[in-house]
């Protein structure tokens, strides 16, 4: 714990006093995150986890859910809803291999209710509909092929992302070596997930024998917390979604030191001022040496000074507003046993995967196959799924799994690419008839699996990109293209908040427009209009494409025009601009 007292700062008290949220004393009385799931995997008589357990299982990579669009007919027929589970997967840098892809599709067809794999905003894959009796086959299946769901949700540190860049292979080896070790060093140490699901394998204990949570501490985070290595110019991974973010300092093509950026963070309120989006600050370079201290020392004082009283004011980002940022810069000073660097220059030029072939620098090829919403499943004339199956048999690389929902191909001889490419044509995995707009455009699951949804997002975005590219067409632009993004609610899991266009979810067929995101991922778009619905957004984005093409300054992209025109003012601190 910090030794400063619990004085006022310039912005605020290092310590929220108060009552704490229910979450703290969940957590402090699950016996470092066991609680009795154990016991509720034998109960039969519901599909479900009952009480703290609903909770407890997020920090073991699971989500319980159930199928909302058969909700009502089920409880009319007296029955309790379709309880099922949803598993996030730990890939740190999205990296895995074909042995592995060919086992997940496997159980995916198996043992899941929707025989998708779902390719998520977090670079990593989700199961989704595993029933009860599957959960434990699940994770010792993964575990086989050193796959685990450890700490993917919940209040700890969650999947470590990193810059896919196929094309700069050996500074992505090392960026992406980095985003294991900071993954590792950030795990929960707790033997709570091999106990419960792989039969009791040990993990490292302290010296007395009892188990210690050296980072972690033994209630956890006070929210979420999330982590990026970023290799510019491409800034892929959204470093302003994210609590901590190293960006990789390159000198004659070698890794030599991270900018490290912190407080980051999309998640709002519906109808709470005190919530918003917030960029990410630049607290300076560090060299190498140092990444793993400053990382525990980001992830510890935000432990310690987190909002543990109100769990919407929790995260990193407000902890910085309420402190202050540099007596948060200090403290993590302080703790990592450094003075941060000036920042080194970097410049981030876009967000994008490059679809497509590219070449690296070591003469291999990479496949950036576009996958729309990351929803890998067979549908009549377009086997997505068999497709990456039947690359994975003769793939002698990795796949990459992107921040955008796309999937990469990587490492691929000369002599094997006509192969990978007429597998990928066979099944639809390579279209190109896909529009940029398309290809920039991305929602989250929302209905009929996430419990939090108030709208459709990824149901809801093939047919609105269509009619997006519909008016772009209209009006002599069909070549170029917005960043859109949807979300079913304004939890932040499409990125919305980071987008040239943003719809957030406020209820069935109703969504917030933002405006103002741009290119490079570096602004948070403001509010433009509240509860429209779809119709009301096609006028809208065609009144304000016809104004952006008549009106703008050469090539200026969307985002820069809505606010150099004054459509919406820039936020540039989210706390005093956003909601005014």
């Amino acid at each position: 714990m910090t030794d400063l007292t619990n004085k006022e700062q310039a912005n605020g008290p290092l310590i929220v006093e108060g009552k704490h949220a229910d979450n703290e004393r969940l957590k402090a009385e699950s016996n470092y995150l066991r609680g009795t799931i154990a016991q509720d995997l034998k109960d039969n008589v519901t599909g479900g986890f009952t009480a703290d357990n609903f909770q407890l299982i997020r920090t073991h990579g699971m989500y319980q859910q159930d199928d909302r669009d058969i909700r009502n007919e089920r409880a009319k027929q007296k029955l309790e809803p379709l309880h099922n589970v949803m598993l996030r997967a730990r890939m740190p840098g999205g990296i895995i291999t074909p042995t592995q892809w060919l086992a997940i599709d496997q159980f995916s067809r198996e043992k899941t209710s929707y025989g998708s794999i779902r390719l998520t905003t977090r670079q990593t894959f989700q199961f989704h509909g595993v029933l009860k009796p599957n959960i434990k086959l699940m994770h010792q299946t993964l575990n086989e092929y050193g796959i685990d769901s450890i700490a993917t949700a919940g209040d700890v540190n969650r999947n470590v992302l990193c810059t896919t860049n196929p094309v700069e292979s050996e500074l992505h080896q090392e960026a992406y070596e980095w985003a294991k070790k900071i993954s590792e060093h950030l795990l929960p140490k707790t033997r709570a997930y091999a106990e419960i699901w792989l039969d009791g394998e040990k993990i490292e204990e302290g010296k007395d024998g009892k188990e210690v949570e050296p980072i972690l501490g033994s209630n956890y985070l006070p929210r979420k917390f999330k982590t990026t290595v970023v290799i510019p110019p491409q800034n892929d991974v959204d470093v302003h979604a994210n609590d901590l973010n190293f960006i990789a300092i390159a000198k004659d093509g070698k890794l030599i030191g991270f900018n490290v950026l912190v407080g980051g963070g999309l998640a709002m309120t519906h109808g709470d001022k005190s919530t918003y989006p917030r960029k990410a600050d630049d607290f300076g370079f560090v060299e190498l040496a140092k990444t793993l201290d400053v990382a525990a020392a980001v992830v510890t004082t935000q432990r310690d000074w987190g909002n543990r009283v109100n769990r919407k004011n929790a995260k990193t980002k407000y902890t910085l507003d309420r402190v202050g940022v540099d007596t948060f810069k200090a403290e993590v000073e302080k703790r990592a046993g450094i003075t941060f660097a000036e920042s080194r220059p970097y410049e981030f030029t876009g967000r994008g995967d490059r679809i497509g072939w590219t070449e690296g620098f070591d003469g291999k090829n990479h496949l950036a196959l576009f996958i729309e919403n990351g929803r890998l499943l067979d549908k009549p004339n377009l086997p997505l799924k068999t497709g990456m199956a039947e690359i994975a048999k003769i793939h002698k690389g990795d796949f990459r799994m992107t921040a955008n929902q796309n999937l990469i191909v990587a490492g691929v001889a000369s002599e094997d690419k006509a192969e990978i490419e007429r597998l990928a044509r066979a099944h639809g995995l390579m279209d190109d008839g896909v529009s940029v707009q398309r290809k920039n455009s991305m929602a989250c699951v929302a209905f009929p699996t996430c419990p939090l949804a108030m709208a459709e997002a990824e149901r809801y975005l093939p047919g609105l990109v269509t009619d997006v590219e519909a008016i772009l067409a209209k009006h002599n632009v069909a070549d170029e293209s917005i960043i859109l993004r949807v979300t079913g609610c304004p939890n932040g899991c499409g990125r919305a908040m980071l987008a040239e266009i943003g719809l957030v979810g406020k209820g069935p067929s109703k969504y917030n427009m933002h405006l103002g995101g741009n290119i490079a991922g570096t602004r948070v778009p403001k509010m433009y209009k509240e509860n429209l619905n779809e119709e009301d957004i096609l006028q809208e984005i065609d009144s304000l494409v016809a104004r952006w093409v008549a009106e703008r300054n050469n090539a200026e992209a969307f985002g820069d025009f809505v606010i150099r025109v004054g459509i919406v003012d820039e936020v540039k601190v989210s706390k005093r601009d956003f909601h005014d």
